[in-house]
């Protein structure tokens, strides 16, 4: 299952956030971006829950992300 993370980073910690981000597992691309929000992350999980545990435990953690906002894809 692959998801979009629209992700809001604090101001002066972009770079450093992003860099931790792509080290995640399961992240597969970052892009900066203009606009609402400041990145949009690719991430991919096996399961639901462990797309969850990325995201929360992994991506909202770290240093410099304010708040994210996830858009699950679904194969229709």
């Amino acid at each position: 299952m692959i998801a979009f993370v629209l992700c809001k980073l604090i101001a002066g910690l972009e770079q450093k956030a992003i860099s931790n981000i792509k080290n995640v597992r399961g992240v597969k691309d970052v892009y900066m971006t203009f606009g609402a929000w400041d990145a949009i992350i690719i991430a991919e999980a096996e399961t639901m829950d462990k797309l969850s545990n990325l995201i929360l435990r992994e991506v909202r953690s770290t240093h410099g992300v304010q708040t994210t906002e996830t858009l699950v894809t679904t194969n229709y």
